[in-house]
């Protein structure tokens, strides 16, 4: 808990008034260059949520983009992205006792535990500083914690983003992490300005450790095994929509913010192929 509790502690928060909402909104800038880097928004906040919170689950492979459209659909709306993964990566590079525990799973090439994603997960929303909702990846894993989190939050809706195993091959290979800061690269189309180092603080960019072809395979079999329940547990509440992932992730974005009725993020191209299941 102590850990989780540190994780949370390296970002500064800063607070501001909305003036297109009677209330405050909560902006974050993440204290470079300690954890993972999250998206900050310093605009004014554009939409007013007085009927409630937003809550929704984002699902998808590793290399489908679930950080980085978490990170785009947060922007604007003051959801707290509850990232799984940033979260387990952050005590990896930071050598906690969790860590150790979850580098040895990520060597190894297979997915950490139910047990421990479910714990780090029931902390992390116990903090309740997710005024006006989240959105959250890489959990629920199994039918039970479907289940569960159904009966504990009422979500909004689950995204799911399908992509093809081909392109998550081509596109996790292709992972880069800074080994100082955490910041995420994908050599296909978001390469440093200095090869092998990180724009944001200079730190050496290195692959991940389960970022491997052996590795992958093992995770791509795990995953599809472990999905089709979950997603079935969430479609017998007509919650998910299921986006195609490969186009670009402005292109994705649009078509997630159109079909959940939200206002869009900026100008994009055009539209993506997206299904209500």
């Amino acid at each position: 808990m102590q850990e989780l509790l540190a994780f949370w502690r390296d970002y500064s928060f800063r607070w501001s008034f909305c003036p297109g909402a009677d209330r405050r909104r909560r902006t974050r800038e993440a204290a470079a260059p300690r954890g993972p880097v999250l998206a900050y928004s310093g605009r004014t906040c554009f939409v007013c949520h007085a009927d409630g919170m937003r809550k929704y689950v984002i699902m998808g492979i590793q290399g489908s983009g679930k950080g980085t459209q978490s990170q785009m659909l947060e922007s604007g709306l003051d959801l707290v992205h509850i990232g799984v993964g940033d979260i387990l990566r952050w005590n990896v590079q930071n050598h906690t006792k969790m860590g150790a525990q979850v580098r040895r799973v990520m060597a190894a090439g297979e997915l950490v535990g139910d047990d421990l994603v479910e714990s780090v997960v029931r902390d992390r929303l116990t903090q309740h500083d997710w005024n006006y909702g989240f959105i959250i990846d890489g959990f629920p894993r199994n039918r039970r914690q479907a289940e569960f989190f159904l009966e504990s939050y009422d979500i909004d809706g689950v995204i799911y983003l399908d992509l093809p195993d081909s392109e998550v091959r081509r596109r996790v290979l292709n992972r880069r992490l800074c080994s100082s800061c955490g910041m995420n690269y994908n050599l296909l189309d978001n390469t440093p300005a200095v090869p092998g180092r990180c724009d944001f603080c200079g730190g050496e960019l290195v692959t991940r450790e389960d970022d491997t072809e052996a590795a992958l395979a093992v995770r791509l079999k795990d995953y599809h095994q472990k999905t089709n329940p979950v997603l079935d547990v969430f479609r017998r509440k007509e919650y998910v929509f299921t986006v195609d992932a490969r186009p670009a992730p402005e292109v994705v974005q649009e078509q997630i913010r159109t079909r959940l009725g939200l206002p869009p993020d900026k100008s994009q191209g055009p539209a993506a192929d997206v299904t209500r299941l």
